[in-house]
């Protein structure tokens, strides 16, 4: 896999010509700046920009004064290669604040090592109504300990009108949802991410995380998509790198509220 040439691509499809991530939202650009306008449990906020150092902090206002006028908290996602290079200085100087910086890893899907059963005791569906969706909200709230509303509300909308673009999967353990993740597939691009791998403690350490990374692999190939990306944490960086994933850059959430 060529770093550079992934890298250039993986910014072409996935952020200079980004596709709204649901039924509810739209894309804009405005001079250098990609951005994403949603309803309020929706995802707000800036994909990409082109900026140097002269025009940064006003496209910085201008963004700010933008979402301000809908009162919505919005993201402005910044990569590690983003320029000007003081790009996160000027964001937090704005009124941002910085979330946990992750790894984008990359891997060719088709060189992915995705043999193995599934854990002991565990079952891996496909969710596919409202009561999966249900079971993956739960999970995700005793996994992060954060409120599953928007996540809830995106996967229904994303179910009902564009099925073909989401695709998530629960581990069971008889009846009881322990983990639970999900996989964006993004149309005409060579991408598929995965978002929102999580587990609950008792049942970590177990292999699930990589389990249901290679179902959704598995499932991205079926698809015919040639690249798997992942905002990668601290915690599943290492299991990603054993299964192949290489890293490709940084992303930093910078987050503003009105």
């Amino acid at each position: 896999m060529d770093h550079a040439t992934v890298l250039l691509e993986h910014d072409r499809q996935l952020r200079r010509h980004a596709r709204p991530d649901g039924p509810d939202a739209r894309v804009e650009r405005s001079g250098p700046v990609v951005r994403q306008v949603s309803s309020a449990l929706g995802w707000n906020g800036v994909l990409w920009s082109g900026l140097d150092a002269a025009g940064a902090d006003a496209a910085i206002a201008e963004q700010v004064a933008y979402f301000s006028e809908f009162g919505h908290e919005f993201e402005w996602k910044a990569y590690g290669h983003d320029e000007p290079a003081d790009l996160g200085r000027r964001l937090l100087a704005a009124g941002f604040t910085a979330g946990p910086e992750e790894t984008v890893m990359v891997a060719e899907a088709a060189a992915l090592d995705l043999d193995g059963p599934d854990p002991d005791g565990v079952r891996v569906v496909r969710v596919t109504d409202a009561a999966g969706v249900e079971q993956v909200a739960e999970v995700h709230e005793k996994a992060f300990g954060t409120d599953a509303s928007r996540l809830r509300h995106r996967m229904l909308a994303q179910l009902a009108a564009t099925p073909d673009t989401v695709l998530a999967v629960l581990a069971l353990a008889g009846d009881e949802p322990v983990s639970s993740a999900r996989m964006e597939l993004v149309p005409g691009t060579d991408f598929a991410g995965l978002w929102g791998g999580g587990t609950v403690e008792a049942w970590r350490g177990r292999g699930i995380y990589r389990c249901l990374v290679a179902h959704r692999a598995r499932a991205a190939l079926d698809h015919g998509y040639r690249y798997l990306q992942v905002d990668a944490s601290d915690q599943s960086r290492p299991i990603l790198r054993r299964l192949g994933f290489a890293p490709l850059t940084t992303t930093t959430p910078y987050v503003y509220t009105p």
